[in-house]
């Protein structure tokens, strides 16, 4: 399912008038209205439909064009094409924990509408605030949270000049919410890191839920066949939810961020897309509003995207996000002496990495199913089953990355950075 010609995402919409509706066939959830004409809603202008994520022809409709019918009509319209959605969003730090359980996710999202659309650059959207004594953030008697914009995309669902805000939080005298991991990366990027021009690649890992809880695909109440088939697996007998991961991955480069790629995992009905190769602020802006994006989409499909890092008991993999990382020092010739330098410290810091990588954790990291036990650290050559893994091609060629496989699947993404920056780069 691809986008073109540079349409937007159309959520389904229930319509009174007799414009076309393209579907698959399928899945009622990929019902999109085709911006047909129509006398009621459009007033009877020409307007060309194109193609939509169905995958249909190009439809086009016309009617003849109607003369303006007063000054009020005409203001309605300019004001209307002229306004701009913002779509601001941010973190209530919740993701994981004993408030929300592994099921409700850490997004929130309110839409604010500016007259003029203000382009790209997140300094010129205005703060804005939200009771934070709703999200957890905040006290009744002292609410309000504020929302500083620190990176801004173009909406790929509601198209036109809307855009993704996402913000960072901060308490009403200026200062970092303590929610706001951000803010603390930002703070560790020194002149020395800098020159270090680290960059991070993130496996996000996720599972698709029905309603009721049950992964796509699994039989109500029962099993699906054992893992083997499904690990980027093709066809319907092996393959769950690929319709939305898809989707995802289309409303991600629309909106321009660095996904690198998606497939199936091992466990049937879960999928893995990937952010990178991007700098440390960057990885964990993008991996948010990828989340946010995937979170939004399932609104559509019906479908809940978990990131419990164990969603089903027993012999079933569960859901990480292993994060590849490199240095300046370690890309060059010579890098795998910097390489294993890296992990000789990172060996020493294991508790503390262990202890914010993720809640749930322990359930995944149990030595089975491609994880080292979260107690043990090990690190190996194409070795799945290690803490830090280094990839063959890495080995071969004497420079390049390490991967760090402990994060869990609902980390967050600000603080796996915040701690590599800390142990493997100079102070």
């Amino acid at each position: 399912m691809a986008l073109h010609n540079g349409e937007s995402y159309l959520k389904p919409l229930a319509h009174s008038c007799n414009v076309v509706l393209a579907s698959t066939g399928k899945q009622p959830n990929l019902r999109m209205l085709l911006p047909m004409s129509c006398k009621q809603c459009h007033g009877g202008a020409f307007i060309q439909a194109k193609p939509h994520l169905t995958g249909t022809s190009v439809f086009s409709a016309s009617a003849p064009p109607r003369r303006q019918q007063g000054g009020r009509q005409l203001a309605l319209r300019t004001a209307a094409k002229l306004a701009q959605k913002a779509e601001y969003i941010w973190m209530d730090g919740a993701e994981g924990q004993d408030s929300k359980g592994l099921i409700f996710n850490e997004m929130r999202a309110k839409t604010k509408v500016i007259q003029e659309p203000l382009g790209l650059n997140p300094k010129d959207y205005p703060d804005w605030s939200f009771d934070g004594s709703s999200t957890g953030q905040a006290e009744g008697n002292n609410s309000d949270c504020i929302l500083n914009p620190v990176f801004v995309t173009p909406d790929p669902i509601r198209g036109e000049d809307n855009v993704l805000v996402l913000c960072e939080v901060f308490y009403p005298d200026g200062t970092p919410h303590e929610t706001n991991t951000r803010a603390k990366l930002e703070a560790l990027i020194t002149d020395k890191v800098r020159k270090e021009a680290c960059l991070f690649g993130f496996e996000q890992e996720y599972t698709l839920l029905t309603k009721q809880g049950t992964p796509f695909g699994w039989p109500l109440g029962g099993y699906p066949a054992p893992q083997g088939p499904f690990y980027c697996g093709v066809g319907s007998e092996s393959v769950m939810g690929r319709q939305l991961a898809e989707a995802h991955m289309d409303a991600c480069v629309r909106a321009g961020l660095i996904i690198s790629g998606i497939n199936a995992e091992v466990m049937p009905g879960q999928w893995e897309f990937q952010i990178g190769p991007v700098g440390p602020l960057e990885v964990g802006d993008q991996v948010h509003l990828a989340r946010y994006l995937l979170h939004r989409l399932g609104e559509d499909f019906q479908a809940l995207a978990s990131f419990n890092p164990k969603p089903m008991k027993g012999d079933w993999n569960g859901a990480g996000a292993h994060t590849n990382f490199s240095t300046a020092s370690m890309r060059k010739e010579g890098g795998m002496e910097a390489i294993n330098a890296a992990i000789e410290r990172l060996s020493k810091t294991h508790p503390e990495h262990i202890s914010q990588y993720g809640t749930g954790n322990e359930l995944r990291l149990t030595g089975k199913h491609e994880t080292c036990d979260m107690n043990t650290f090990r690190s190996g050559v194409a070795d799945r089953g290690a803490s830090i893994r280094i990839p063959l091609p890495v080995q071969l060629k004497g420079y390049g990355y390490l991967e760090d496989r402990r994060p869990s699947a609902n980390v967050d993404p600000y603080t796996v950075a915040r701690l590599l920056i800390k142990t493997c780069c100079p102070k």
